[in-house]
């Protein structure tokens, strides 16, 4: 191995060491300028449920009116508005971790009683 070879492996690992550099510092600022752009506090998806593959029906809060859409693959329909009363936020089991093995179990369980 003579010297130039020695040279252009350095010179190529430090251009692809500023590559990569480069790619990581302008990902980190594009993700930062659209988190900042994407931001609303006046619009909120409250809850979705799909319908179909390409189907959605949604709960959207819009400053502090409730509106249910349909979305479709080219269309939003507003179907209803509900009031503040009326809508009534997910309630989430939330009693703590759940252990696999008892869950596996039941999985197990079910199986067995359709066999």
């Amino acid at each position: 191995m003579n010297v130039s070879s020695v040279a252009q492996l350095f010179t190529v690992l430090i251009l692809f060491f500023l590559v990569l550099a480069a790619t990581y510092y302008v990902t980190k600022w594009i993700a930062r300028y659209q988190k900042q752009s994407a931001f609303t506090a006046n619009m909120e998806i409250m809850e979705t449920c799909r319908l179909s593959t390409n189907k959605y029906m949604q709960i959207v809060r819009v400053v502090n009116k409730y509106l249910v859409i349909a979305v479709c693959k080219d269309t939003v329909t507003v179907l209803t508005e509900l009031s503040e009363d009326e809508y009534e936020p997910p309630v989430l089991n939330n009693s703590g971790p759940v252990e696999f093995s008892k869950e596996f179990e039941k999985v197990l369980e079910r199986f067995k009683k359709k066999n």
